[in-house]
């Protein structure tokens, strides 16, 4: 009888989209005229190695590294970094352009961003490698971000490799993994977006670009002890160590 049971089982299993735990195979079997119970049916499956397919394919993270700690905890600058797109609507063009910014989780100092119709991969390449290469390439950086396609994308994750930053990505809907750009983007909408006026995409590029300067220089930070990224970065960056480069 078990034998039966499981022959057909392994038939209902070989058809092209027939992929079910015990209680859905019971369902199947006793349409095909078994009278066996959901128990038997688990007893059966379990002791085959039938619950669990080898065949499934595993796209859940695509070889991705997820963030292990919820909170990041820092001690210097450039320790763990941020990165986040966020759409902004443009009146005259009647679409979104995308603003890509980058945070210093310590210090709160937006890095560097990016405001463009269109952010693909190469653009995140083009932007990463000039950050870096800007700040002399300082080791042992971790960088987050969602799961977006330009971020997940292979040719982004083996540059990042090449020059040894470690990328961690955030699990879906957590989008306190990444708390702290999406806090900046917060600080946008409520200082920015909701307060002025504007029409194209130029009008809007020189208010963000202003904004960033007032934002890391002048705008006192609660996190920080009410004082400015900036400052918070000057006090602190003599803790940051770079990659020996060899001659």
């Amino acid at each position: 009888m078990e034998a039966l049971v499981i022959g057909g089982i392994n038939k209902l299993l070989d058809h092209e989209f027939i992929d079910c735990g015990y209680r859905l195979m019971t369902a199947y079997l006793q349409r095909d005229g078994y009278l066996i119970n959901h128990k038997k049916v688990y007893r059966i499956m379990s002791t085959a190695g039938m619950l669990k397919l080898e065949n499934r394919i595993n796209r859940s993270g695509s070889g991705r590294k997820f963030v292990r700690f919820r909170k990041v905890n820092t001690s210097k600058p450039f320790e763990c970094i941020e990165m986040d797109i966020k759409m902004v609507w443009i009146p005259s063009a009647g679409k979104n352009a995308y603003l890509l910014s980058i945070i210093d989780v310590h210090t709160r100092r937006i890095l560097k961003d990016y405001f463009a119709f269109n952010i693909k991969k190469d653009s995140v390449i083009d932007f990463l490698a000039e950050l870096f290469q800007k700040y002399q390439y300082p080791e042992n950086v971790i960088i987050r971000s969602d799961n977006g396609s330009q971020f997940i994308a292979h040719d982004v994750r083996d540059f990042l490799g090449m020059i040894g930053v470690d990328q961690e990505f955030t699990h879906v809907a957590t989008p306190e993994e990444n708390a702290h750009i999406e806090a900046y983007h917060g600080i946008l909408k409520k200082e920015v977006f909701t307060r002025f006026e504007y029409r194209t995409f130029g009008e809007i590029e020189r208010i963000l670009k202003r904004y960033v300067i007032f934002y890391n220089n002048e705008r006192l930070h609660g996190r920080l002890g009410r004082i400015t990224p900036m400052e918070k970065w000057n006090e602190d960056k003599h803790l940051i160590k770079y990659i020996q480069k060899t001659a």
